[in-house]
């Protein structure tokens, strides 16, 4: 799921500390945002935005923490509406809902354990590539002159 790799220069204290912090804001934001799919996902933009000026390590794990939390807040997002519509709609609570809660479950704690396990590589001066999401952000990135 996560590829540790070296990055092509080595950050700095300061660096890496930035580039962990848009891991471990997503983990303080879960107690405000659980609820709330997309309070993440904004937490993780307004972040992005506040280091659009930073390396290019800081601001590849800022993006790539916001792609991890857009497909969050995309399968939260219709965990809540199934669950508003059994709840005040007309719909039935059917083993299809329990199946998709327990995916839904498996994600959001394969993402916890991924933002804890990447943050903690960061500080050690690594650069944790997550399957999938590390490609997309590699892509966004080579089109800013990432390379």
């Amino acid at each position: 799921m996560i590829a540790i790799k070296e990055f092509y220069y080595k950050p700095n204290l300061d660096e890496r500390e930035r580039a962990s912090n848009s891991y471990l804001m997503s983990l303080v934001v879960i107690i405000v945002g659980m609820p709330l799919p997309i309070v993440n996902l904004i937490a993780s933009g307004i972040y992005y935005l506040g280091n659009t000026k930073s390396t290019t390590f800081i601001r590849w794990h800022c993006i790539q923490v916001m792609f991890t939390q857009l497909f969050l807040f995309l399968i939260n997002a219709i965990g809540v509406t199934w669950l508003l519509l059994i709840l005040f709609g007309d719909w039935e609570a059917s083993n299809y809902f329990f199946a998709y809660l327990a995916v839904l479950f498996g994600f959001n704690l394969s993402e916890l354990i991924g933002t804890i396990v990447s943050a903690i590589q960061i500080q050690k001066g690594l650069h944790p590539k997550w399957w999938l999401f590390g490609d997309l952000t590699d892509a966004v990135m080579s089109e800013m002159d990432y390379e």
